[in-house]
């Protein structure tokens, strides 16, 4: 069994911080990409940050919704199965849900990366 487990939420005001931590267990082989995805009431769910595993040499590649470019920054430890968030400069619009994502080989015998969701962490940003 696998779980993702979000931690960092809260209520923080505009132009504020926060960081949002994602930790993987359970029987894991290996993680792909990880990356956060927000969902807002009304709205669909929606990417905001995705990371690449990397290799000896780089600490992955990433990738930002445009809206958050310039303000959050996604990180990832591979060495504690963890992918963070750091969010600057918060807005109002940033209110949402964040879902932590990955994608996970399992060490039970199961071929090939499967995707895991974390059960949401609220973000809630006052004007």
């Amino acid at each position: 069994q696998v779980q993702l487990v979000e931690s960092g939420g809260g209520l923080v005001q505009a132009g504020g911080s926060l960081r949002l931590s994602c930790v993987a267990s359970g029987n894991i082989f290996s993680i792909g990409a990880m990356g956060w995805y927000r969902q807002a009431p009304g709205n669909q769910r929606e990417l905001v940050a995705r990371i690449t595993r990397g290799g000896m040499a780089n600490s992955g590649s990433t990738d930002y919704a445009n809206s958050v470019k310039g303000r959050f920054t996604i990180s990832r430890d591979n060495a504690k199965n963890t992918v963070y968030l750091q969010m600057n400069n918060s807005k109002p619009e940033d209110t949402a849900v964040y879902y932590c994502n990955a994608d996970i080989w399992r060490s039970d015998g199961t071929i090939g990366y499967l995707e895991y969701w974390g059960q949401g962490t609220q973000v809630t940003v006052s004007s």
